[in-house]
């Protein structure tokens, strides 16, 4: 039988824009907003009405676009914020509630809360909203009995959905499967599971994994992995992970992926790693010599999967200190330029040095140089050596 596909919530416009100097203006929020749809996410955690006005104005802007998702409120446990969501006229409301000592204490509320005050909002939240989400925060640092009682409790108040947060990021793949192999036994079929990770120990991807693995119907995503602190589970990560490592649907277009990345990096004013997973601008580049003679055979002999799967054109080989002459021949020949293969350790010798010399690659055009400098030097030097008569 086939699985169900994973149902992905995009908090970008919401935790993504809580890291720190990150300020969306309305129209970036729109533009976002449309752009992460068009991937084919099929849920927006759009904003935190409690906020202020401004923020309401914000949430209803994109409610009215009508784009084909839901949008969804984030609120605290409190009657205001949900009044305050309902007056955006979102689809769905999130209530997160603190459930780890360390939250209930800072916070000042202890468990007696934390019981009352789920049935009571979640019943309020019933009424008011097409679908309902109910929150246990920083779940990771809670005791189980705690989260086994809140899932049930969010079950029997009617929440449609009960998101498990790994608020400070401290779980490891392990301890996630094995939570959500536990609350899935008792969220039954009817309550939807879904996973929430941070990115503080860098495994929020790794965990989003794992708690599909253990039965999560649904994972929060950022674009980038935008988020407080570490940031949280990348969209993009997320999304070919799906794909690659556990063979299911998460009815993303790929294709979109990286024209998605760039634009809110670029609204965001946060530059993308070259070296970031999925997307950064060194992922398709290859240097060493076994890996571009491996690569003009077949593509797939050290890439995971096709840069054209995540909207990527083909990228020429990096020209540097571990050149192979395989690769550096490739680059010639596209340029025009046909090198003899007897001459290669020479040139390969010249590149290194100039390579060594800016600490860093060189240059397509430089390396055309180069091989034609090689080229003259050698056709001067056969030159000279000619015989006078056959001059």
């Amino acid at each position: 039988m086939p699985q169900a596909r994973i149902h992905l919530i995009d908090s970008t416009l919401r935790d993504g824009e809580q890291a720190p100097g990150v300020v969306f203006s309305r129209a970036d929020k729109l533009e976002i907003a449309t752009a992460i749809v068009a991937a084919g996410v099929p849920e927006l955690e759009a904003g935190t009405p409690a906020i202020d006005e401004e923020e309401r104005a914000d949430l209803k802007a994109i409610v009215d676009l009508r784009l084909d998702c839901w949008v969804t409120a984030w609120c605290r446990a409190t009657a205001l914020d949900l009044k305050h969501a309902a007056s955006c006229a979102v689809d769905s409301v999130h209530i997160s509630f603190p459930v780890s000592p360390i939250l209930l204490g800072v916070l000042d509320k202890d468990e007696h809360w934390l019981w009352r005050n789920l049935e009571e909002l979640a019943g309020s939240a019933r009424a008011r909203f097409r679908s309902v989400s109910v929150g246990a925060q920083d779940a990771s640092r809670a005791d189980a009995a705690v989260l086994d009682r809140f899932v049930r409790a969010a079950r029997d108040a009617g929440a449609d959905r009960v998101r498990i947060a790994d608020t400070v990021g401290i779980w490891n793949p392990h301890q996630t499967w094995r939570s959500f192999r536990r609350l899935r036994k008792i969220a039954g079929s009817r309550l939807a599971l879904e996973f929430h990770g941070h990115n503080d120990l860098g495994m929020a991807t790794a965990n989003t994994i794992s708690a599909i693995e253990g039965g999560a119907d649904a994972v929060s995503v950022t674009v980038n992995g935008l988020g407080e602190r570490a940031g949280n589970a990348p969209l993009e990560e997320v999304a070919m992970a799906i794909g690659h490592t556990l063979n299911r649907d998460a009815a993303v277009d790929t294709s979109r992926l990286g024209s998605l990345c760039e634009l809110v990096a670029n609204r965001a004013c946060r530059s993308i790693h070259r070296a970031k997973p999925v997307t950064g601008a060194d992922v398709f580049r290859h240097e060493s010599g076994i890996h571009t003679a491996a690569l003009l055979k077949n593509p797939a002999a050290y890439q995971p999967f096709a840069c054209e799967e995540v909207g990527r054109a083909p990228e020429d080989f990096a020209v540097g200190k571990h050149s192979g002459s395989a690769g550096v021949q490739s680059l010639l020949a596209a340029s025009g330029v046909s090198m003899p293969a007897a001459l290669c350790p020479e040139l390969l010798s010249a590149v290194r040095r100039k390579s060594r010399a800016l600490k860093g690659a060189v240059r397509r055009e430089e390396l055309v140089m180069i091989a034609r400098e090689l080229l003259r030097e050698k056709e001067l030097a056969q030159h000279a050596d000619l015989p006078a008569y056959s001059r």
